[in-house]
């Protein structure tokens, strides 16, 4: 049932598309230059020219037919007898097309249908070609050679009646040539060209006749016309002259006249231009004054304007410059207020440590001092304790043993002395001489001079301290025991010194004797009143 339903609407869709496809092949379009002729389902056959319509196929046919203009060449293959019996070929040329018209086209169709122009014209050109002839039949040779417009026109009259049975139509016809086999035309030609030319002669004759008279009357007009001419000139010459001579008496009485009027005013112009050249030198030099005077205020307003803009780019400049400080140093004071800032903030920060570090480190230094100071507090009396201990064995201390002193710090004083040496690269000796007149060598002098230089650092503190060394060492010798009663007992050396450093005059010994005590003022060491003795308020 469903099937049923769905057969129409197929076979309609079918019928549609054949009746599309049928459309599509059928449709035809004419161009301008052809006819398309369509027949079959009427009577009257459908004609298309430049435009378009529908055949309908197996029903329908269509034939084409050109209607654009064709080009028919007329040629009389033999040659054809006039009306004065002269035979002639004539070739001439028509241009024919198909009537543009229903009665026409239909016509044509009967006779040219789908057939190309060439073959159309080969089918006109005999019924043409017979028209021809029977015009040139109707015409003399002289006729058809003086008269071709005439001819043609005959031929296409002619022609016409049975073109129109054809549906053609004549537009033109043209005779290219016409000739014979006698040469017929060629002594017509001759003939009218010795006509001509007797006829060009005869009147050349009479107008070189009617020149010659012309001219004759013409040089005799020319001539009276000369003689006349020439007589008024002689005439008029001559009054001529006399006019010159009056004319020439006139102008000199005038030039004498304006001679002396010229040196007249000539006088009077000088005079004038005398005086006009007085007053423009005056004139010249009020202007130059003026013009001068117009410069100076010029370029005086020129420098004050050069000054003042001088002036005004340098407050410019120096404004500008003020600013530009002004505003690089607010610029910095604003940085600089900033690192302020930052270095305050970093100070406070760094005090907070530094206190806090400093609190520490009080700490550990308080802590540390009283150690430090215990410890002190403990050397100190063990160097008391040493001290007196020292002062003890110095009390004790009798000659032998200041004297092992003094020799102990020898050898470091001779080392001391001789250290300088010994940074010493090379050595140049030029003295040959000993020391104090001596035959020594130069290095016996260097050698010597660690000695001298001993001497003279125990002189250097004798003289400084007071003390003689030399007394002290000698003092256990023969000769200061015996000859020079020297006695040299203990010496207390801390006390000696704290007496010398608070009373240096205290160290010079009073004159005649003196003793060598331990500095305490003990009465118990004697000694002689003749006796040398070291003073006891030096320091060994």
């Amino acid at each position: 049932m469903n099937l049923n339903h769905l057969i129409i609407p197929i076979t309609i869709a079918v019928i549609l598309i054949l009746i599309l496809v049928l459309i599509a092949c059928g449709y035809v379009k004419a161009p301008p230059d052809q006819a398309y002729i369509i027949s079959g389902l009427k009577h009257d056959a459908k004609i298309l020219i430049g435009r378009s319509g529908i055949r309908i196929p197996f029903f329908e046919r269509m034939d084409r037919l050109y209607l654009g203009q064709m080009t028919v060449d007329i040629k009389t293959e033999q040659s054809v007898p006039t009306n004065d019996f002269i035979n002639v070929n004539v070739d001439a040329v028509a241009k024919v097309r198909i009537t543009p018209s229903q009665e026409g086209i239909r016509l044509a169709a009967k006779n040219f249908l789908n057939k190309k122009p060439e073959d159309i014209t080969m089918d006109l050109q005999d019924s043409l070609q017979g028209n021809m002839r029977e015009i040139i039949g109707t015409l003399s040779l002289k006729e058809i050679n003086t008269d071709r417009d005439s001819f043609s026109d005959q031929v296409m009259l002619k022609a016409s009646k049975d073109m129109d049975k054809l549906g053609i139509e004549i537009l033109s016809c043209n005779i290219q040539n016409v000739t014979d086999d006698n040469g017929l035309i060629r002594d017509l030609g001759a003939d009218n060209t010795s006509k001509i030319k007797k006829d060009a002669a005869i009147a050349k004759a009479q107008a070189d006749r009617d020149i010659a008279i012309a001219q004759a009357e013409a040089n005799k007009s020319a001539n009276d016309a000369r003689v006349l001419a020439e007589t008024e000139i002689a005439e008029k010459n001559n009054e001529l002259e006399i006019r010159k001579s009056e004319l020439q008496k006139h102008s000199d009485t005038k030039k004498a006249e304006a001679d002396a009027a010229y040196e007249i005013q000539k006088q009077e112009q000088e005079k004038t231009i005398q005086t006009a050249t007085v007053n423009a030198q005056i004139a010249k030099a009020e202007r130059e004054a003026e013009l001068r005077k117009q410069e100076v205020a010029v370029q005086q307003q020129q420098l004050d304007a050069e000054v003042n803009k001088k002036a005004d780019a340098e407050r410019y400049k120096v404004e500008q410059e003020a600013a530009a400080m002004l505003a690089k140093r607010q610029r910095e004071a604003e940085a600089r207020k900033y690192e302020l800032e930052k270095e305050a903030e970093a100070m406070r920060t760094k005090a907070d440590a530094a206190r806090y570090q400093a609190e520490q480190e009080a700490a550990g230094i308080r802590a540390r001092g009283e150690a430090e100071a215990a410890a002190i507090q403990a050397k100190a009396v063990a160097e008391a304790e040493g001290m007196e201990k020292k002062a003890e064995a110095y009390a004790k201390y009798n000659n032998a043993a200041i004297v092992e002193m003094l020799v102990g710090i020898m050898p470091q004083m001779a080392a001391e002395i001789a250290k300088p040496l010994s940074s010493i690269d090379k050595v140049n000796i030029y003295g040959t001489g000993g020391a104090n007149g001596t035959n020594g060598s130069g290095v016996s002098e260097i050698s010597g001079n660690t000695a001298a230089v001993m001497q003279q650092v125990f002189d250097t503190m004798s003289e400084a301290t007071g003390v003689d060394f030399r007394d002290i060492l000698k003092a256990q010798t023969y000769d200061a025991k015996v000859n020079r009663n020297i006695n040299v007992s203990g010496l207390t050396i801390p006390a000696v010194h704290r007496e010398q450093a608070a009373n240096p005059a205290a160290a010079k010994p009073e004159s005649g004797t003196s003793d060598l005590s331990s500095g305490t003022g003990d009465p118990a060491i004697p000694s002689t009143p003749d006796a040398e003795t070291v003073p006891e308020n030096h320091t060994l």
